[in-house]
């Protein structure tokens, strides 16, 4: 089973949208939906915290302590999809930076359920 990271919108988390963190990233991890290609072992969910700066040392603390390396890397659709969009930085960009400090592949998104 492919091991996974999340990662997610910390202010989105803080403000009770009611995502990340609950059932839709999980549900699509578990089931192998929409951006999950197979049915996945989430082995880490990391809270982006504004200004963005840690999202690199939270991601890297994360993989360390789980002590179990994910094949792959989904910056949750709440980050990716923002609305407004993060003040910082572009998913595109975050994604950029992850893959070059961790060599891990980065997926844009994890669902569409609504």
């Amino acid at each position: 089973m492919k091991k996974v990271a999340v990662i997610g919108c910390g202010a989105y988390m803080d403000s009770g949208y009611g995502c990340p963190g609950e059932w839709r990233c999980l549900k699509a991890a578990a089931l192998g939906e929409h951006s999950f290609d197979e049915p996945s072992q989430v082995v880490a969910f990391i809270k982006c915290e504004c200004p963005g700066r840690t999202i690199v040392p939270n991601t890297g603390m994360a993989i360390k302590l789980s002590e179990m390396k994910p094949d792959v890397i989904h910056l949750s659709s709440c980050l990716v999809n923002a609305k407004p969009g993060c003040p910082y930085s572009t998913a595109e960009e975050f994604a950029k930076i992850l893959e070059g400090k961790t060599g891990i592949k980065i997926v844009l998104g994890t669902h569409d359920y609504h």
